[in-house]
């Protein structure tokens, strides 16, 4: 019986490890504004169509996440905030991560080939090589303006939604990848700053490491400012309607309180608490324009 025990919990241990590798609360996110992509077209995809699609994508964005473990894990032991990371404890060995992550990647890329569309399979390994390699690997260590150049790969998920079902480009969802290029550096910096001193004994040359807090603090009320505009442009174009203009204009307005805040009135957990409500912000904003698309305003 303690042998079986013993069994059971090491096996728990791994599970939870290893579906730690692909991070979830984030693959959640990249999935969400994904679905919300694929009904913003004016066809309305099949279920079948979106299960494998938002299963295909979500493989290679957790196989995505996995290579960053092991390629980031010198730098996570020596982070609070990612030091308890599988790979960076030694729990999971790098060269099983990548496998993992290998497997997933593949498996991903084989469903979106197979039984969605080529343009939507190699988008997504695109964005996948973007945010593992090109952002983790070079951006990340080279310039503060990693997370500014490097958040298009992050932006893409709407657009592969969009292209699941219709197999091609549009307009309308190039502008879903503006509003989260635009909204990726308030979002991070603002983490930044609340984990600066973690970034500084890391050696990333992160925005507030680089140029100070109080600079950071300037660009994320800026960058707020530019997403306002950002995210007024699918009810300028028409895309959206009455519902969607007032859900985001309050939105936008909350998020440039938080930004004001930071700036000018902030307390110790001032900017964990602008992160957390832009996450927050991304999320009904786009819950906004999925109700607002189906709306039948005559």
């Amino acid at each position: 019986m303690a042998r079986s025990a013993l069994f059971s919990t090491r096996w728990s241990l791994g599970w939870q490890d290893y579906f730690a590798l692909t991070k979830p609360k984030v693959v959640a996110l990249i999935l969400l504004t994904a679905v919300v992509g694929m009904f913003l077209t004016d066809t309305v995809p099949s279920v079948l169509r979106v299960f494998t699609a938002t299963l295909g994508i979500g493989l290679m964005a957790g196989g995505a996440a996995a290579i960053n473990h092991v390629l980031d894990r010198r730098i996570d032991i020596k982070m609070a905030r990612t030091h308890h990371r599988p790979v960076a404890q030694g729990r999971v060995q790098s060269r099983s991560a990548l496998a993992f992550a290998f497997a997933l990647s593949g498996l991903g890329l084989a469903i979106l080939l197979v039984w969605v569309n080529a343009l939507t399979a190699w988008l997504t390994l695109a964005s996948l090589l973007g945010y593992a390699v090109i952002y983790t690997v070079w951006l990340k260590r080279a310039t503060p303006q990693n997370i500014v150049i490097g958040g298009l790969a992050g932006a893409m998920p709407p657009l592969l939604g969009w292209t699941a079902v219709t197999g091609e480009f549009h307009g309308h969802a190039l502008l879903l990848v503006m509003i989260i290029f635009a909204w990726t550096p308030p979002h991070f910096w603002a983490l930044a700053i609340h984990r600066r001193d973690d970034y500084a004994k890391a050696g990333i040359p992160m925005l507030p490491v680089t140029h100070g807090i109080e600079f950071s603090k300037t660009c994320v009320l800026l960058y707020t400012l530019l997403l306002t505009l950002v995210c007024l442009l699918p009810w300028v174009v028409g895309m959206s309607g009455p519902l969607y203009l007032v859900g985001v204009s309050l939105l936008n307005l909350r998020f440039l309180q938080w930004a004001w805040r930071l700036k000018f009135r902030p307390s110790a957990q001032t900017a964990l608490q602008c992160f957390h409500f832009s996450i927050s912000h991304l999320m009904w904003l786009f819950v906004l324009l999925l109700a607002d698309h189906w709306i039948d305003y005559g």
